[in-house]
């Protein structure tokens, strides 16, 4: 009895059913808890709001903490029913050094603490790491769930990527450094903070009192401004082309198992089909246990 219950409370919490109908509401309710704490967290930095609505924002801070901290429990104590991991005791450790077990930790533990230790002043900002529940969106919305896959298989790129541009941000930052230092020791100090006027300048944010005079700078500026339009464009263009072919490869999966649902299966399609689960169920295992 208790192995069932457990078992339902994974497949809620995981949604390993896209019809379970009780699964998509805890899953919603957790998202849009998400969302109000983000909200909260930039409403109470305005003071007149804040002082109007203080205890309001502690109210739902507290009940928040104990909706967060029940999750948090309940996954720990159903993480060993994953296919990957299947061990009591080492899949919990593993699911507790996982990146979303560690966010979840970082949101709920700073509210504890006080209770060991009381004068604890410097947690007095920790609702900020609400924020950080945004990253575990995908584990609660499709659409974001779609960001993560595109991210992921597009990681390689997106990472030639920023390293180009960081390569190109530290060559013109130096040249400009080396250029406009003697005409302007005060705004061009040394090549880490050159860094920053480059970095804006890629960007096409510029800085209006920071700007190159001699004749040499202006062209090296010219020219990073002109290469800021290209470099940025490229992870746009990476994530978009990204999002094209998630898209067609989801349209191309519902297609094949509308047509699927279509015909009776055969003795042969149901071996090759349980075959195929079981191998889209051991490379889960895999990944999940390499992440």
């Amino acid at each position: 009895m208790a192995l069932g219950y457990k078992r339902r409370i994974y497949e809620i919490l995981e949604a390993t059913d896209p019809e379970d109908a009780l699964g998509r509401r805890v899953n919603l309710f957790i998202m849009v808890l998400i969302l109000l704490n983000v909200a909260a967290v930039v409403l109470e930095s305005e003071e007149a709001i804040n002082a109007r609505y203080g205890p309001l924002f502690d109210a739902f801070g507290f009940f928040t903490i104990i909706a967060f901290t029940v999750e948090y429990v309940l996954r720990l104590w159903v993480s060993d029913l994953d296919p990957g991991r299947p061990d009591p005791i080492g899949g919990r450790l593993r699911f507790t050094l996982s990146p979303l077990a560690i966010i979840d930790l970082a949101v709920i533990l700073p509210y504890y603490l006080p209770i060991v230790f009381p004068d604890l002043r410097f947690l007095r900002g920790v609702r900020v790491f609400w924020l950080l529940r945004l990253f575990e969106m995908g584990r609660y919305s499709e659409s974001m769930g779609t960001l993560e896959r595109v991210i992921r298989a597009k990681k390689e790129e997106l990472t030639v990527t920023f390293l180009a541009i960081i390569f190109f941000l530290t060559i013109a930052s130096s040249i400009i450094y080396f250029l406009e230092h003697d005409a302007q020791p005060k705004n061009f100090p040394s090549i880490p903070e050159t860094m920053w006027w480059g970095l804006l300048t890629l960007t096409t944010i510029g800085y209006d009192e920071i700007y190159p005079v001699t004749i040499l700078g202006k062209i090296v500026g010219s020219m990073l401004i002109i290469l800021g339009v290209g470099m940025f464009a490229l992870p746009t263009g990476i994530l978009a082309s990204g999002f094209v072919e998630e898209i067609q490869n989801r349209a191309k999966l519902r297609a094949e198992e509308t047509e699927r649902a279509k015909r009776p299966p055969n003795q042969s399609e149901k071996l090759q089909r349980g075959s195929e689960d079981r191998a889209i169920q051991r490379a889960r295992a895999e990944a999940e246990a390499k992440g």
